[in-house]
């Protein structure tokens, strides 16, 4: 007779973790997205612009006025099992890697490698997610020619990285250079005025310019580099910037102050503006639902967008006005997409405020001490044994 092996013991169980900023004061807060519970309160050197992993096991704290650049650990992390996926559920932690550095700006994840740059240096620094998590802080380095507002991608064993104005180093950078492993360039500079935003979409990595979009794809021994100039329909304006769909490959981007548009970079039309009522104060596209994106604007109001039909689909009025006139910085909302609920800080009122994503209504807010300011969410399912 032949034994009889039991299966694992397995619970399907969904998780999302919420990581705020605040606008004045050093601290990211981890919250339980379902409970509105603060799981950790993680000090900083100075307030902190968060980004999300894509693989969401890190958050990163970009403190550009203190020179340095923190870890969080999110404590969620899928694995892949073909039939299946493992969720991995530990209580958030922040890393011992940190970066320090001059002005630290732009934050970039391509496929697990990360590329931090410092404006106040001219120089980026790259480091795979995984050494990280590993604890490592050793980084690759590629100087530019001076310092600048830049931006770098790691692609693969090559650094794209912006090329500073000459003859104006404040103004932005006029184009991207490919680095080679040995810190040599390859071919010559592709240019790009005005170079100021980027996003990934699929396999498509999109850079913004004065005259279109420089696209980056694989290719021989070096990344492929193409403009896609603007359409002529288009009004006067540019994006400076992007956001890159998931599910569906596009691009979202500003376009002026009361419009954004759509980009399909494979369509014979490639460019869709849609207007805005107001001006627009922040944006994201959904994960889960690919189909639609999201835009707040300074009269109170999110809106929803079928990037598929180019239009607002829904509107819902949420918070008190947050003028556009006044110091781009000042606290405004940001928006968040945590599974089946988008999630809008409201900094001047102290809460987030919590939308269903498929009836598109406020179900609810949770209380957040301070200035809720930036906020990225993690979290996913699957079987935890």
């Amino acid at each position: 007779m032949g034994f009889i092996i039991p299966p694992a013991i397995a619970e399907e169980k969904s998780a999302w973790r919420l990581f705020v900023s605040d606008h004045a004061a050093p601290v990211v807060r981890a919250i339980d997205a379902e409970t509105g519970t603060v799981l950790a309160n993680f000090a900083t050197k100075g307030p902190a612009t968060l980004h999300r992993s894509e693989s969401g096991r890190t958050v990163f704290a970009v403190q550009g006025k203190s020179d340095m650049v923190s870890v969080i650990s999110s404590g969620l992390s899928t694995g892949d099992h073909g039939d299946h996926g493992d969720l991995e559920i530990e209580a958030p932690s922040l890393l011992e890697a940190t970066f320090p550095g001059a002005k630290p700006s732009h934050f970039v994840d391509h496929h697990g490698d990360i590329a931090l740059f410092f404006d106040g240096e001219g120089v980026v620094r790259t480091i795979s997610e995984k050494d990280v998590l590993a604890g490592s802080k050793a980084v690759r380095e590629v100087k530019t020619a001076a310092p600048h507002h830049g931006v770098a991608v790691a692609f693969g064993n090559h650094v794209l990285v912006s090329e500073p104005n000459s003859e104006k180093p404040d103004e932005l950078p006029v184009g991207i250079r490919v680095i080679d492993s040995a810190g040599a360039p390859v071919g010559d500079l592709h240019s790009c005025p005005d170079l100021h935003g980027e996003a990934s979409s699929g396999n498509i990595l999109a850079i913004a310019c004065a005259e279109g979009l420089l696209l980056v794809k694989a290719g021989g021994d070096a990344p492929s580099i193409e403009m896609l100039p603007y359409g002529e329909g288009l009004p006067e304006g540019k994006s400076t910037t992007l956001v890159g769909g998931r599910g569906l490959q596009y691009f979202l981007g500003n376009y002026g102050p009361s419009a954004v548009v759509v980009i399909d970079p494979t369509a014979k039309d490639a460019f869709r503006l849609i207007e805005l009522p107001t001006r627009r104060v922040h944006f994201a596209v959904d994960p889960v639902r690919p189909k639609f994106a999201y835009v707040f604007t300074e009269d109170g109001k999110l809106h929803r967008i079928d990037v598929l039909a180019g239009q607002i689909v829904g509107t819902l009025a949420l918070t008190e006005p947050y003028s556009m006139d006044g110091h781009w910085s000042d606290p405004r909302p940001r928006i968040a997409v945590a599974g089946d609920a988008i999630i809008v800080s409201d900094p001047l009122k102290s809460v987030l405020h919590v939308v269903d994503a498929g009836n598109f209504a406020e179900t609810g807010n949770i209380p957040v001490e301070g200035k809720p300011f930036n906020v990225v969410a993690i979290g996913g399912s699957g079987e935890t044994h």
